[in-house]
């Protein structure tokens, strides 16, 4: 499972080597003055914006979602699994990414955990 850390003033998306492949992509890194906002998400398989767009990666809808979305006007980067549908929406400003979604057994814990509180 993707864990998110807070490390040398970088929010780092940690992935699994199983996610690595299913994602077709290594480590996410963000300063974390480029966090925007967070958001618990109930059911993370459907976040608006999942669904549409070019995808790379893995998606079995409901079951699996790991890699990039690249929409018209966003691009995020998701590692949900069916054991994880809760987690976490990250809006970043000025990264690579605008959201990354990750699924999570607790949100609200690993927000707390990064000092992430809830925040829209």
């Amino acid at each position: 499972m993707a864990d998110l850390r807070v490390e040398d003033g970088e929010l780092v998306l940690h992935l699994t080597g199983v996610e690595k492949v299913e994602g077709v992509h290594g480590d996410l890194r963000a300063p974390l003055a480029a966090v925007r906002g967070v958001e618990v998400l109930d059911d993370a398989h459907t976040p608006a914006g999942i669904h549409a767009g070019v995808k790379l990666g893995t998606r079995i809808p409901g079951v699996v979602e790991v890699g990039t979305v690249q929409g018209r006007t966003t691009r995020l980067f998701a590692a949900v699994h069916h054991d994880t549908p809760r987690g976490l929406r990250v809006r970043l400003e000025g990264s690579v990414y605008d959201e990354w979604i990750v699924g999570c057994n607790d949100p609200e814990a690993v927000a707390a955990r990064l000092g992430l509180s809830e925040r829209t």
